[in-house]
């Protein structure tokens, strides 16, 4: 029974994109670097709902370069 198992992001067209920790570091940073302070925004002050909405926006991004960061790592 020497059925292979199929990797994360074999599925994925293409050949492997190269991989660059420091450039995903800095995708990352960049992204994380533009939250705003929502202390306000918990107390149901001001356009609170605003800055969560970017937040979130933001924090999304951020897992997306990860997630393709981690398919690029597990297609090569």
């Amino acid at each position: 029974m020497n059925t292979p198992i199929p990797r994360p992001g074999e599925h994925l067209p293409g050949p492997p994109p190269t991989i660059d920790p420091a450039g995903i570091h800095a995708q990352v940073d960049g992204l994380l670097s533009q939250l705003e302070p929502v202390t306000g925004a918990a107390h149901g002050g001001g356009d609170g709902g605003t800055v969560l909405s970017a937040n979130a926006q933001l924090l999304e991004q951020a897992h997306d370069v990860l997630v393709r960061a981690l398919a690029s790592v597990d297609k090569s």
